[in-house]
Order: C-alpha cells, then sequence, then structure tokens
C-alpha cells in the first residue's frame, strides 16, 4: 500500500526533522521513519474501520428511536438497507482488519462526534437516496454504494482532512494518497471472499522497504559529501537565502540517484521537483533542477553513476 511516492515524502520529512533537531542518532532517526511509515498504514485502516463505525452508529439510532415513548410507525420499520449493507458486514468479519485493530488498538471509540457528522453527510446526500430508492438489491449494488461514498462524499472533504490533521500529526500529507488505496481496497473486494478477503499489504514487497530503508541511510551516511557537491553547484547563489528543505531534497535525491541504478534519473528528478513545489517556495523546483542537473552531469563525467 506505501508507494515510492509516500516513502520519498516520509524520508524527507524524517531527514529534514533529524537536522532540524540536531540528531546524531541515526538508528533512532530510522525507527522514526519505520514509526511514520507504519502511522499511513494505519490511516488505511482507519478509513475501513470508518464505514463500520458509521454503521453501527446508525444502527444504535435506529434502535434508539424504536425504544421512545410513542414511536412513530417510521420510527417501528426504519428502512434498514443502510444498516443492512453486505459490504460493511463483510469488512466487519474481515479477519486482516480484526487483527490489526487488535495488535495496534486502533478505534472511532473516542471519535463519536466526528463519526456521527461523517454519517450525516452521508445520509443527506444524493448518493443515498438514489440507493435507497435502487431496487437492485446485490451485493454489487451494495459495494458501489460505499465506493460512491468514499470517492464524492469523504475524500477531499475538507472537514474530515482537517479532522485527520489533528487527529495525527503523521497523516497531515498522508490523507490524498492513502484515500486512492482505499478507494481500490474497496473495489477489489468480492463477496466470495468472506472474511479472507485480502486487504494491501503495508509493503508492496520487501523490496520497496528496502528502499525506504536504504534511501534514508545513504541520504544521511553521505550527507557530508552530497552536501559538499551541492555547494561547490550553488555559487552563483546566495546560500544563506535557500530553504533548508531545498538542501534536504537535493541531498535526498542524490542518496536516490546514486544508489538506486534501475531508477531512471528523469524519474527521480521528476519526484524530487515536484516535491519541492509542495513543501518549498514557488521558485525551488527550477533551482532543484538545476543544480541536480548540472550535478548529474559531474557524475557522469567522472564514471560514478551506473545508469542513464
Amino acid at each position: 500500500m506505501i508507494n515510492r511516492n509516500l516513502i520519498r515524502i516520509k524520508v524527507l520529512q524524517i531527514v529534514y526533522s533529524y537536522y532540524q533537531n540536531g540528531n546524531s542518532d541515526l538508528k533512532t532517526a530510522e525507527n522514526e521513519l519505520l514509526f511514520s511509515l507504519r502511522k499511513s498504514y494505519d490511516l488505511y485502516h482507519y478509513f475501513l474501520l470508518l464505514i463500520i463505525e458509521v454503521t453501527n452508529l446508525q444502527k444504535r439510532i435506529l434502535e434508539a428511536r424504536k425504544s421512545k415513548y410513542m414511536p412513530t410507525e417510521e420510527e417501528l420499520h426504519p428502512n434498514t438497507r443502510f444498516i443492512d449493507n453486505r459490504l460493511c458486514a463483510q469488512l466487519e468479519s474481515n479477519e486482516d482488519l480484526k487483527k490489526y485493530v487488535d495488535d495496534f488498538g486502533i478505534s472511532w471509540a473516542n471519535d463519536e462526534e466526528f463519526v456521527k457528522n461523517v454519517l450525516d453527510l452521508i445520509l443527506g446526500s444524493e448518493i443515498y437516496a438514489e440507493y435507497i430508492r435502487n431496487e437492485s438489491d446485490t451485493y454489487e449494488t451494495d459495494r458501489e454504494f460505499w465506493r460512491q461514498v468514499f470517492k464524492k462524499i469523504i475524500c477531499g472533504n475538507e472537514m474530515i482532512e482537517e479532522f485527520l490533521e489533528d487527529k495525527s500529526i503523521y497523516w497531515n500529507d498522508d490523507i490524498e494518497i492513502v484515500e486512492t488505496f482505499t478507494l481500490k481496497t474497496i473495489k477489489k473486494f468480492e463477496e466470495k471472499n468472506g472474511s479472507r478477503q485480502p486487504l494491501l499489504p503495508m509493503f508492496k514487497d520487501m523490496e520497496d522497504k528496502a528502499f525506504a530503508i536504504n534511501l534514508f541511510r545513504q541520504s544521511l551516511l553521505k550527507g557530508k559529501e552530497f552536501r559538499e557537491r551541492i555547494d561547490k553547484h550553488m555559487k552563483n547563489w546566495e546560500t544563506e537565502r535557500i530553504a533548508n528543505m531545498d538542501l534536504v531534497i537535493m541531498q535526498v535525491a542524490l542518496a536516490e540517484i546514486t544508489s538506486f541504478p534501475t531508477i531512471p534519473i528523469n524519474v527521480t528528478l521528476n519526484e524530487y521537483i515536484d516535491a519541492a513545489k509542495y513543501y518549498s517556495t514557488p521558485k525551488s523546483g527550477t533551482f532543484i533542477n538545476g543544480i541536480l542537473d548540472s550535478i548529474v552531469n559531474e557524475l557522469k563525467k567522472e564514471n560514478l553513476l551506473l545508469k542513464n
């Protein structure tokens, strides 16, 4: 689930923090990186768990209405299609989700107001109204309902994103990426898989996990060497006016360029130039592109690159 784009972002953040905090303990910083990546995986499970929590809250609300003094006919016999949703029931029994929740103790138990706000968004939507009217009562219809809810109501919702950012500082840059993987998961669910429907693994394979660790290590272990090359190519720039994040971005980019010969240089450059536009100043992308291009040409002349 954690792709290389997210890995690069996390490495940049931890390397930046390493220098800002004056940290000299590489192992501690590496553990912080792995913890930060796992928090992204937590968010993936929180999103899936939200479907269950929203549904269970509606169940409790409907039961409470039945117990009122002199309930209406509608309160006694509510439409239960939403709470009987087959995808949600399959999620609630999912073995992988239950194990992760138990192992890491994730829960929406202390966030009922937020869950209620999400429920209200759903119940007030046209997606919900169409779902209730839909005569097709199938697993596929139930799954498509939640896919649409997630895509059009949850993804990109400002209230939801602000709440998640407040809930964990580790999620500030993860939400959009993790939302896409949650959507893919919902789309892949099949009724025949029952409680054994596989969820996405934390890493696609061990190669991606090794990429995260090695990129981080090389960024710091060769940091002095990379900074010297960067300084040499910045002679026409006012060094004191260059953002610290720009230096970190170039340092991590050089670690990737020199340590991972299977990744094309242009792919690496594009990834870090895009990161600069988001995490640094408006002009950082152009500046970083120019410096890195000069350094790459220098490394090629010195035969220090194993790729083109």
